[in-house]
């Protein structure tokens, strides 16, 4: 499992014209979910996502984390993350999840950081979506587990 975590000030996803979920200073997350993904997989995709030190310290160093300045979370499904690049001017997208588990592992993901953590948005799995973010830094990760 995949999350490219951005450090944002605000962001936003909208789905068919409507905000389906916003945060103000958090973390923007895109999600790519792959064949051999498990609960467990997303499971530790929270943790580092929870407690993944990328927020600055009163010194200016990244030493604090979402769990420690109580920032938002907000969630998108991505499955181009899963996107076989190597070759070709063309993207495979043969090593993402088909879509009934992709869905299954995010909706999990999703829960799982609800009961973990405040303040949780998500966008809405397999739409057409537009994400706005301001990115504060910028910092931008790409976590696997």
């Amino acid at each position: 499992m995949k999350g490219l975590l951005q450090r944002v000030r605000s962001a936003r996803v909208d789905a068919e014209g409507v905000t389906v979920g916003a945060i103000d200073q958090g973390l923007l997350v895109l999600v790519g979910v792959e064949p051999q993904d498990t609960q467990a997989s997303a499971d530790k995709l929270l943790h580092k996502l929870l407690n993944y030190r990328v927020f600055s310290d009163a010194d200016g160093k990244m030493n604090l984390s979402l769990s420690d300045v109580g920032g938002g979370l907000l969630l998108v499904s991505q499955f181009t993350l899963a996107a076989d690049t190597k070759s070709g001017m063309r993207p495979s997208f043969s090593k993402a999840a088909p879509p009934a588990l992709g869905a299954e592992l995010f909706e999990y993901l999703a829960s799982k950081a609800k009961s973990s953590h405040p303040t949780v948005e998500t966008g809405q799995f397999g739409a057409d979506m537009q994400v706005h973010l301001i990115n504060d830094g910028p910092v931008t990760f790409l976590l696997e587990s």
